[in-house]
């Protein structure tokens, strides 16, 4: 399952995933992962959660969406008991893809996402007016 969260810049969108990254750690049956492009919240988490941090991997900062999936499926095949994967700061982390280009890129993950059995939650700095369709039908 994905699902999205979004809103304009200081909406709070951080804070909202750093709680369910931390709720979810209490109840997963797996590992809970929390992708980020620096630093900055690392200590806002469970130091059990999984913290990586994109932007000490020339690779996939700023990269665009098929290597991000790429990585995410590396991710997943080198932890198979992932069952969780929190990924803030989205737009910037594949900044090289516009977001309306991505509806192939959601539909891998959501398939990969079925297979593996590990739920994605994706914060997404984007207003719900200028979310594409295929991306507000995974808005929590």
């Amino acid at each position: 399952m994905i699902q999205v969260i979004a809103g304009h810049k200081g909406s709070g969108k951080t804070k909202r995933l750093i709680d369910i990254a931390n709720d979810a750690f209490k109840s997963e049956h797996g590992t809970v992962a929390f992708i980020d492009d620096d630093k900055r919240y690392m200590y806002d988490l469970r130091h059990e959660i999984r913290f990586v941090d994109v932007s000490e991997n020339e690779t996939v900062k700023g990269c665009t969406s098929d290597v991000f999936f790429g990585f995410l499926s590396g991710m997943l095949a080198m932890n198979y008991d992932l069952s969780l994967v929190c990924i803030d700061a989205f737009l910037k982390l594949v900044k090289k893809t516009n977001l309306n280009d991505m509806e192939d890129f959601f539909a891998r993950l959501n398939a990969l996402s079925e297979s593996s059995r590990c739920n994605f939650v994706i914060n997404i700095s984007c207003g719900e007016e200028n979310l594409p369709a295929f991306v507000k039908q995974y808005q929590i």
